[in-house]
C-alpha cells in the first residue's frame, strides 16, 4: 500500500483558522509591529478574548488539535521506479511521495519501522512561538538545563539577534504559544551564527562583520549576559565567517566550521583562508586544521561515544551572491578521528539530502542523526538510512534536544515542539 494516514479531523481547518485569528488580531489593532524586546502572542491572545469567547476558545482547542498530528508511511519500493514522462522534480521542491493525502504539515514520515521506536507511542508536535514579522529563530539552539530556557538566534535579519525562551511558560500559557525576549548583548556578538553549550556557558559562534573578525565567544546564559571572545583568529589571519561548533564529549575540546556565507552575503570580505574545520583546546589556545577539502562546511556534530565526527556540507546554497547550484554538495560526511590529534580521517559520505541543503546536526542516545533540511528535521540511523522526517513543509536551519523527549525545532518565524520518545545526546558539555 502507498501510504495510510490518520488525523485529527479538525486538524487542518483548524491550524488554518487559528492562525488567522493571530495574524488578524495584531491587523485590527492599527497594524502595529510588536515591541523590539519582547514579542507576544498572548497580548493578541487577550484581544481575542474580549473581542470574542469563541473565538478563544477556538485557538485553544486547535492548539490542543494540531499536537496530535498525521503519521505517514512511506514504502520506498512504491517511488523506486516513476513515470519516464513525469513530472520530476529538483532539490528545492519537497517530496511528498504518498499522492493525495492532503495534508497541512506538521507531520511525521516514515520511511522505516525503526522510526516508530524513535517516535514512540504517542508523538505530538505543534507550534510553541511564532512571529510572521521577521525571522527570529534561525539557528543556534542552546538548552539550559537548569532553567529549561533554550538560547536561538535569528537569520536573515539585521544583526541576528540572540534570544531566549523558557519551556516552563507551555505550563501555564492558555494558547499554547509562548513568548521570546531578545537577549541584550555587547558588541563582542558581531552578527551570531552557531552556538553550543561550554562548560556551563553559552559558547557563540560569530560570522565577524565587515572588518570585524569572525569569533568564539563565551557568554554567561543569567543576565548581564557578560561576555569573553576566546578566539578570533588562526595564528593572525581571520576566519571567513564561522558558523557552528561542538565540544567533543570526551576531550571537551570545541570544534568548528568557517564558511563564505559572509562574503556571499555581503558583509564580509572576499574569503582569506580556506573553508575547513578546525580544533580548539580553549585551556591551552591550540587551534589547528582538522579537515578540509569542503564546499560549505555547516553543521558538525559527534557520535555519543565521540569516536564519529559528522559534517553536513551545504555548498549547493552559495548565498546571495552565488544563488543556488544542485551540482554542489548537499552532503552529510562522516569521519573517524585520530586518537592523538583528533584530525579527521576515514571520510566517507554519509547521507545525501533530498530536500535543500543540511545544516545544524544533532544525536540522540542512540546514534542516530537528525538534520535541518528544505523540508524539516531529517532522521537517519547510525549508517545513513532515511529512517523518517519531522515534515514542516518548510526549511529548518537547527533544532536541540531540550533532554528527553523534547525536540525543539527552529523554522525562522516559528519554534516547534515536538514531544517523541527519543532523548538527546551530550547536552551539557
Amino acid at each position: 500500500m502507498r501510504g495510510l494516514t490518520v488525523r485529527p479531523s479538525s486538524a487542518v481547518d483548524g491550524k488554518l483558522q487559528r492562525a488567522h485569528v493571530f495574524r488578524r488580531g495584531v491587523g485590527v489593532h492599527g497594524n502595529t509591529k510588536p515591541p523590539l524586546k519582547e514579542f507576544s502572542v498572548e497580548t493578541i491572545h487577550s484581544y481575542t478574548t474580549m473581542k470574542s469567547s469563541s473565538l478563544t476558545t477556538l485557538a485553544t482547542s486547535v492548539a490542543l488539535a494540531i499536537a496530535q498530528p498525521p503519521i505517514v508511511r512511506e514504502d520506498k519500493r512504491a517511488f523506486a521506479v516513476l513515470d519516464p514522462h513525469g513530472p520530476f522534480r529538483n532539490g528545492s521542491q519537497l517530496f511528498e511521495p504518498t499522492p493525495n493525502v492532503n495534508l497541512t504539515p506538521p507531520y511525521f514520515q516514515v520511511f522505516d519501522d525503526r522510526f516508530d521506536d524513535i517516535l514512540g507511542p504517542n508523538p505530538t508536535i505543534r507550534v510553541i512561538v511564532e512571529n510572521d514579522t521577521f525571522a527570529f529563530a534561525h539557528e543556534a539552539p542552546m538548552w539550559i538545563e537548569a532553567t529549561d530556557e533554550v538560547f536561538f538566534n535569528g537569520g536573515r535579519t539585521v544583526g541576528r539577534p540572540v534570544s531566549v525562551i523558557n519551556l516552563n511558560d507551555l505550563k501555564t500559557s492558555t494558547t499554547g504559544l509562548i513568548n521570546f525576549t531578545i537577549v541584550p548583548l555587547s558588541d563582542d556578538i558581531q552578527i551570531n551564527n552557531g552556538g553550543t553549550l561550554f562548560r556551563g556557558d553559552l559558547l557563540l559562534v560569530t560570522t565577524g562583520n565587515g572588518t570585524l573578525p569572525p569569533s568564539l565567544v563565551r557568554v554567561n546564559p543569567q543576565p548581564p549576559f557578560n561576555d569573553t571572545i576566546i578566539l578570533n583568529n588562526f595564528y593572525g589571519r581571520q576566519f571567513n565567517a564561522l558558523n557552528d561548533a561542538k565540544v567533543h564529549p570526551q576531550s571537551r575540546a570545541i570544534f568548528f566550521t568557517d564558511v563564505t556565507y559572509g562574503f556571499e552575503n555581503g558583509f564580509r570580505p572576499a574569503p582569506l583562508i580556506p573553508n575547513q574545520v578546525y580544533r580548539f583546546d580553549a585551556d591551552t589556545g591550540e587551534v589547528r586544521v582538522v579537515a578540509d577539502g569542503f564546499t560549505q562546511p555547516n553543521g558538525i556534530a559527534f557520535s555519543p561515544d565521540g569516536s564519529t565526527a559528522y559534517i553536513a556540507d551545504s555548498g549547493e546554497a552559495e548565498g546571495v551572491l552565488g544563488g543556488v547550484d544542485p551540482t554542489l554538495p548537499a552532503t552529510i560526511y562522516a569521519f573517524d578521528l585520530m586518537p592523538d590529534t583528533q584530525a579527521f580521517i576515514n571520510r566517507r559520505v554519509f547521507a545525501f539530502i533530498d530536500s535543500g541543503v543540511p545544516d545544524g546536526l544533532a544525536l540522540d542516545t542512540n546514534g542516530n542523526l537528525y538534520v535541518g533540511c528544505g523540508d524539516g528535521t531529517e532522521v537517519f540511523d547510525p549508517k545513513g538510512t532515511l529512517l523518517g522526517k519531522v515534515f514542516l513543509g518548510v526549511g529548518s536551519a537547527n533544532m536541540v534536544f531540550a533532554g528527553a523527549r523534547r525536540l525543539v525545532i527552529m523554522a525562522d518565524t516559528k519554534i516547534y515542539l515536538a514531544e517523541i520518545a527519543a532523548e538527546g545526546a551530550n547536552l551539557n558539555l
